[in-house]
């Protein structure tokens, strides 16, 4: 039985031509990638395609990878193999770590993308989706979760994170590094329990509102102080460890009386601590007034996480579970 690889285009810089206004705008559908890829035909795979958006990837937003989401379970409910989404590289970790948590099915569903457009002298594009492709193809995929393949590194969803703005080895997994490699298009993978946590990505999702705040030198809060109310949760990215200005401590107490509040680190690596400093604004004393701990993950994807969570009817206890398991 030949296997079938379904793909799945969002957008994109993979996806992006020459704009009549300059500069390069999405115009490529998943099948004209699939078709510009040297190496393919000679797989043994049944590969389909089809474009679901034809947006670069900060204009995406949560209705999109909801819509995203039931596509890819689609597929894999229709007896696909493996399922590759095309997607920009600018949000790429956010749609990775939702995939990762709402497709219930050991299938791998891997996301791709490029730092250079089609157009470009070193297009990286093509030999990414090649990759990638043979990454949802493989046996040792299976089981891992949504995994995220660029310059021929395999990195899971939970760890990837986009870490430069142009270079073509962009995406890293700080403190973890990727799950395996493609050598001469064959993935050398070793395995890593999934985060047993799976929530519905269900059409209140995008109704929902979760604010990131970043934590700078001399904050006083104001941004929270405006803003606060607006939130259904907040994920805050403090410094360091995971502390806040001393004065900021009593706007953000109250705010977590309020509605949840995970406390992250802004620093791109490493988890929150949770019992080194006991200052004010330190992270025991956050932990203390009631914000929830974020571990090891980043500011963006624990946004996420805290989204979904808080769709699905979640409370706070539920919700300090939830991210236990990324302690």
């Amino acid at each position: 039985m030949v296997r079938r690889i379904a793909v799945i285009g969002m957008g994109g810089t993979i996806a992006m031509a020459p704009g009549a206004g300059g500069g390069v705008v999405p115009a490529l559908d998943a099948a004209d990638l699939v078709v510009a890829v040297p190496g393919l035909a000679e797989l043994d795979l049944e590969i389909t395609a089809r474009g679901l958006r034809s947006l670069p990837s900060p204009s995406l937003g949560f209705g999109d990878l909801v819509a995203l989401s039931a596509a890819v379970r689609a597929e894999i409910d229709a007896g696909a193999t493996g399922v590759v989404v095309t997607h920009g590289t600018d949000t790429i970790e956010e749609t990775a770590i939702f995939l990762d948590l709402t497709v219930d099915s050991p299938v791998p569903v891997v996301v791709t993308g490029a730092m250079r457009a089609p157009t470009s002298a070193g297009a990286d594009g093509p030999a990414n989706l090649f990759a990638a492709i043979n990454v949802a193809a493989a046996e040792s995929a299976r089981g891992l979760g949504t995994l995220v393949v660029m310059s021929d590194e395999v990195h899971g969803a939970r760890f990837v994170r986009k870490g430069h703005t142009s270079s073509t080895a962009a995406f890293v997994s700080p403190g973890f590094g990727p799950l395996g490699l493609v050598v001469e298009g064959e993935p050398r993978l070793r395995g890593t329990p999934r985060v047993p946590l799976r929530l519905p990505a269900g059409p209140n999702v995008d109704q929902l509102r979760v604010g990131l705040v970043t934590v700078a030198l001399g904050d006083d809060g104001e941004l929270l102080r405006r803003g606060g109310d607006a939130f259904d949760g907040i994920v805050l990215a403090g410094l360091g460890a995971g502390h806040v200005p001393a004065g900021m401590v009593p706007l953000v107490a109250g705010l977590a009386a309020r509605v949840p509040v995970v406390l992250a680190s802004r620093t791109g690596s490493g988890p929150v601590l949770r019992h080194t400093y006991g200052y004010p604004g330190s992270e025991r004393d956050l932990l203390d007034r009631g914000l929830l701990h974020a571990g090891f993950l980043d500011p963006a994807k624990a946004r996420v996480l805290l989204l979904l969570l808080l769709a699905d009817g979640a409370d706070r206890d539920r919700i300090a579970s939830a991210f236990e398991h990324y302690r």
